[in-house]
């Protein structure tokens, strides 16, 4: 009878189960052929059940040691991962959707004019009081000439009715003096006829005497008339030019007013740099004529930067004034800064939208609302020189941090 003997394949691992192993009939033994050569003992048995599955056994032992080295790797990851966010990143409110900002100022002339010189290159830094543009003054210039004359000619009116106050001022003295002459005149007529009266009542003294004295006394009346009359006229007189001279002295001030202004249409034909920062968007060159108000180059400020930072309506709740928020740049995601919240914003960026929604309607799809949130950015930050507006950032602001709301 046959014998069956048991035969692991090659790929059976240590432990297969008992439907992996097939029997393998031995064939019939057959005579021993003689030879020339010594015989070699046989195999026996043993040696050869106990080399067969060692390889088996050797590989399953490799696969485990991988597993449980995977599996200690998946577990220190996840206790570091699983301790950060369970004592920082739980605390962490975070958005993609920010961006850093600045209060760039457009740049226009004030007056309209030819440009003579463009002082400022696009993308360069520049300082405050620096020029940028040059127009042409000519017209400004001759305009400034034409009052300085007008200026003169008023200054010599004023000097000549200064002439005729004080000539008019001596007018009014002299009849001032006339007048006190003719008063005394006539006090001494009157005191004359009143003793060619009395004389002439006790017959000491002739009707022609009474008579002469009677006209004596007429003609001081009518010099003092005559001198108080010519007093007034010189008074007024001396009125009249001190109108005078206060209308041409008003008129000065006038001249001096425009000289003023044509001076500072002089000055503005040179356009200057109202802050420090960087020239961007240059859409001027010389030999254009420009109107007043129009857009010549954009100015961004190098030092006053932001970060407006959108945030979902349902992480509000979480942010407050004085928090630090961690701001990562998307251009330099390998220097960090932190932040301050300075400010919520009292409304949602949908509310000051050129055309707000209208959710009245028959059809509405809720949408989550994000309200921006201004983030403080450090000195030494913008200082790097890294930040642009404009630039996408990340910002993870520490709930646990701020300014603690009222009543808490």
């Amino acid at each position: 009878m046959a014998k069956v003997a048991l035969v692991e394949t090659p790929h059976q691992e240590a432990g297969a189960a008992a439907s992996d192993i097939r029997p393998v009939a031995e064939q019939p033994a057959s005579k021993p052929q003689p030879s020339s050569k010594p015989s070699e003992a046989p195999p026996t048995p043993a040696s050869e059940g106990s080399s067969a599955p060692a390889t088996p056994a050797r590989k399953g032992g490799r696969r485990r040691m991988v597993l449980a080295g995977i599996a200690l790797v998946a577990l220190v990851a996840g206790a570091y991962y699983g301790h950060d966010w369970w004592t920082v990143g739980r605390f962490m409110v975070s958005t993609d959707d920010a961006y850093v900002g600045a209060d760039a100022a457009v740049i226009a002339p004030r007056l309209s004019g030819y440009v003579a010189k463009v002082d400022a290159q696009a993308n360069t830094s520049v300082k405050a009081g620096d020029p940028l543009v040059q127009l042409d003054d000519s017209d400004q210039r001759l305009a400034i000439a034409a009052v300085e004359n007008q200026i003169a000619s008023q200054q010599a009116t004023l000097a000549r009715i200064d002439r005729q106050i004080e000539a008019a001022k001596a007018g009014v003295g002299q009849s001032e003096a006339a007048a006190t002459s003719a008063r005394a005149d006539l006090e001494l007529a009157v005191a004359d006829l009143d003793r060619a009266t009395k004389l002439n009542e006790s017959q000491f003294a002739s009707r022609q005497t009474l008579e002469q004295a009677q006209a004596t006394r007429d003609k001081a009346s009518a010099a003092v008339d005559s001198a108080t009359a010519g007093l007034a006229t010189a008074q007024a007189n001396v009125t009249v030019l001190e109108a005078q001279r206060t209308e041409a002295d008003r008129a000065l001030d006038q001249f001096d007013t425009t000289l003023a202004q044509k001076k500072l249409d002089l000055e503005r034909t040179v356009v200057r740099a109202p802050f420090d920062g960087i020239v961007g968007n240059r859409a001027v060159e010389p030999g254009e004529y420009v109107a007043a108000g129009q857009r010549l180059m954009a100015l961004v400020p190098s030092n006053d930067l932001y970060i407006d930072a959108n945030f979902k309506e349902t992480q509000l709740q979480r942010i407050r004034p004085g928090a630090k928020a961690l701001v990562t740049v998307d251009a330099a995601d390998d220097r960090p800064f932190t932040g301050t919240v300075e400010s919520i914003a009292p409304a949602s960026g949908a509310v000051f939208s050129l055309l707000p929604p209208d959710n009245a309607t028959g059809n509405f799809t809720k949408i989550t609302q994000r309200v921006p949130v201004r983030i403080r950015i450090p000195a030494d930050a913008v200082a790097a020189g890294e930040l642009r507006p404009g630039l996408s950032v990340t910002v993870e602001v520490d709930s646990r941090t701020g300014d603690t709301p009222a009543g808490n």
